[in-house]
């Protein structure tokens, strides 16, 4: 049941396309049916001739061009037929192997980041790719091939019982075996398939770790235990994969098998019937053209559920992704935010992941318009946490975030998320190019608009130095660009998507202290005028801040200006003099 209940689904996800299916259905009925003919004017055509000794020749050569006729006929029907089925499957199967990985691809990107942290990336790369050439193998193959071998089983059984049941007998009987004989295999590999395929994955994953940190391998010597891990891995795979083709060739093997055994019980039964009266030449003949056809669609059966059945666990696991529910469903009526100010209103929030113990507990604090806000404390008090609410990765487990006024639960997310930029502590660049990276917040932004906000974030200068200017490549991660160029881009895309609202995720500690400067000078700059949140363990770079939020806890233990709380000698204070204690405080003018 498992394994239809699959199939089932992978032909419900023709969607539009259903119209085009019905008609490939009808074809390839009417393809089973004129299999069924040929057998029988080829074996109208043997009873003539073992007759032409007592019919006239004029009779002989009518009754033979009128067979003739009909058998060419109905062969020109077979061919217009195949030629329509195996143009209109192609496309079919291409247009929705593409639209496939189009809707896998979008919901991936709209699952929340606690999907993506539970499932590697090479992973789902390899999910995608697999499942949609299964896909489309499944479709082409089923609406050119098996539907017409499925439905000539079908059809052809039943005819063959109205031609003499004696012989039908025999070709139930084969194909009853052979359905049995499936089942079985089936039942007794499918759990071996999934750990084959869960081995299969844990391959993507462990090259796609070594690759993506190539030079963590190279630098700490990693080849050859990268190697032996790969290896292990691939050696664990061939070592479930073997029992189950194993399984399968016996499948093969019986079903050449059956070919010579069917053959033989036709010649001999048929024999017998015809000694009795009970059956002609032709009929004989016909059955054995009945059986070379059965056999040869399942043969062609055969191979295609096996290739089925490697494939079903990777389109379980395609669909397990694609019913994935989101942790933050958008209502159906959401409208979209409306920032008139940028204020921002955390009323009695708190959160907690599912089954864990609450991070944030009772939060709330006003930021008002344009003003900035820095978040401080130790790590793990909930900082980041707060920010990922704000940005509605999660909801709260309780309370309400309003942005002017308005709860984000009520809002569309892309409107959220158009009002706020981020500016991370990794700069987080695609493989394009300079200008491609920077448009990824404003894709209508003129070349006048970009080159104003890459003067703002102080990387105008570095961009036009480049070999091809804003059209230069930046590579993986922008591994062509220092930290600070990175990070300087990262600010200029943060400038040119214009938000009312910026969020500065320890966007400059990582930097040398030159470097730092540069940066924080260009951060100033895009700040101006908009609601900043910063998040810094580094205190020195939260002196300007309008307010500080120091979190203990999950909790706002103390809050005010950089001046109050040092003369608190609270909490804050105490991170100050630990700071302090290892590296001198610059001072706000410096």
């Amino acid at each position: 049941m498992r394994f239809f209940s699959i199939y089932r689904r992978v032909l419900g996800l023709l969607g539009n396309d259903l119209r085009i299916a019905a008609m490939l259905t009808v074809a390839n009925l009417i393809v089973a049916g004129l299999a069924f003919v040929d057998p029988v004017l080829f074996g109208r055509v043997v009873e003539l001739l073992s007759r032409s000794a007592s019919v006239p020749w004029r009779q002989l050569w009518n009754q033979a061009l009128s067979i003739l006729g009909l058998w060419a006929a109905v062969g020109a029907t077979a061919i217009g037929a195949n030629i329509a089925v195996a143009l209109q499957a192609e496309r079919m199967a291409h247009r929705n192997r593409v639209l496939a990985m189009s809707r896998f691809f979008e919901h991936v990107l709209n699952l929340p980041l606690s999907f993506h942290g539970d499932t590697h990336s090479g992973r789902l790369i390899k999910m995608m790719l697999t499942a949609t050439d299964a896909l489309f193998s499944l479709w082409l193959v089923f609406f050119r091939e098996q539907l017409a071998a499925f439905l000539s089983a079908l059809v052809l059984l039943p005819l063959t019982v109205f031609l003499n049941w004696r012989l039908s007998i025999v070709l139930i009987v084969m194909m009853v075996l052979f359905v049995t004989v499936t089942v079985i295999v089936i039942r007794r590999t499918e759990a071996g398939q999934r750990e084959v395929e869960t081995y299969s994955s844990s391959l993507a994953s462990a090259a796609q770790d070594a690759l993506a940190n190539v030079m963590v391998v190279q630098s700490f010597t990693r080849l050859g235990a990268e190697k032996q891990r790969f290896g292990d891995i691939a050696r664990q795979l061939i070592a479930r994969q073997f029992p189950v083709l194993n399984w399968w060739a016996v499948v093969n093997v019986m079903t050449r098998a059956a070919s010579t055994i069917t053959v033989i019980s036709i010649v001999v039964i048929g024999t017998m019937l015809h000694l009795r009266g009970q059956a002609d030449v032709g009929e004989i003949v016909a059955f054995m053209g009945f059986a070379g056809l059965l056999i040869s669609k399942m043969e062609s059966a055969v191979s295609f559920t096996s290739r089925l059945f490697f494939q079903v666990p990777a389109l379980e696991d395609f669909f397990a992704v694609l019913e994935a529910k989101s942790s933050v469903p958008e209502k159906p009526n959401a409208i979209a935010l409306r920032t008139d100010r940028g204020e921002v209103v955390f009323d009695h929030v708190s959160f907690h992941y599912p089954g864990g113990p609450n991070i944030l507990t009772d939060l709330s604090f006003v930021a008002r318009p344009g003003a900035s806000v820095a978040l401080v404390g130790q790590t793990g008090a909930g900082k980041s946490t707060a920010m990922a609410l704000l940005q509605r990765l999660w909801d709260p487990t309780e309370g309400r975030i309003l942005i002017d006024g308005q709860d984000l639960r009520d809002v569309s997310l892309e409107s959220l998320r158009r009002a706020i930029g981020v500016v991370f502590q990794e700069s987080m660049l695609f493989n394009r190019s300079i200008c491609d990276n920077l448009l990824i917040g404003r894709p209508d932004a003129t070349r006048e608009d970009i080159e104003r906000a890459c003067k703002l974030a102080d990387a105008h200068e570095f961009i036009i130095r480049q070999p091809q200017g804003y059209d230069t490549m930046v590579g993986e991660r922008g591994s062509t660009l220092s930290g600070g160029q990175r990070q300087r881009l990262a600010i200029a895309r943060a400038a040119l998507k214009d938000p009312p609202i910026l969020i500065l995720d320890e966007a400059t500690s990582a930097l040398d202290a030159a470097t730092e400067a540069r940066v924080s000078r260009a951060l100033k700059a895009v700040m101006a005028g908009r609601t900043t949140f910063i998040i810094a363990h580094r205190l020195s770079t939260v002196r300007d801040a309008n307010e500080i939020l120091v979190f203990d806890s999950g909790r706002i233990a103390e809050h005010g200006s950089f001046d109050a709380l040092l003369a608190q000698g609270g909490k804050f204070a105490a991170l100050v003099q630990t700071q302090l204690a290892t590296a001198p405080m610059p001072r706000a003018a410096e």
